[in-house]
């Protein structure tokens, strides 16, 4: 039974991963509150988890021309950057303070997306005009 519940929170983990909604919340979730782990452990799994998943993501999003590469790359430029910079700071801000930001985080970036939405900037293919499309050579 405890290998269909992990199926089924690690296929949801993915599944809202590739929507880039966070999957990895998710998981993070999961894994401190129902299986007893460590918030610095479940943070490790976390980000050895979504190596491959983000991998088949993005192979799939840039075949559907879905990726915006002159805002990915400076994103992920400084994304490097601030993994670099929160390694460290895990270092010293220990599992407890790192769990409340956790939850703070998620409790703000929830917050912001009920009562604040936006409008995207930039445009999106809808299914239908995808289908259409003749693939590029």
């Amino acid at each position: 039974m405890q290998l269909l519940i992990d199926s089924l929170i690690g296929f949801s983990a993915g599944f809202i991963g590739s929507l880039g909604l966070g999957g990895g919340g998710v998981l993070v979730m999961f894994l401190t509150v129902f299986m007893n782990v460590g918030q610095l452990k479940a943070q490790g799994i976390n980000l050895l988890f979504f190596i491959p998943v983000g991998v088949f993501s993005l192979i799939m999003h840039t075949k559907k021309r879905l990726v915006e590469w002159k805002v990915a790359l400076p994103a992920i430029i400084f994304g490097l950057l601030g993994a670099a910079a929160g390694c460290f700071a895990a270092g010293y801000l220990g599992a407890r303070v790192i769990r409340k930001i956790f939850g703070f985080m998620l409790l703000i970036l929830g917050v912001f997306e009920l009562f604040f939405p936006h409008k995207e900037k930039y445009k999106t293919t809808n299914r239908k005009e995808h289908k259409n499309k003749e693939p590029s050579r």
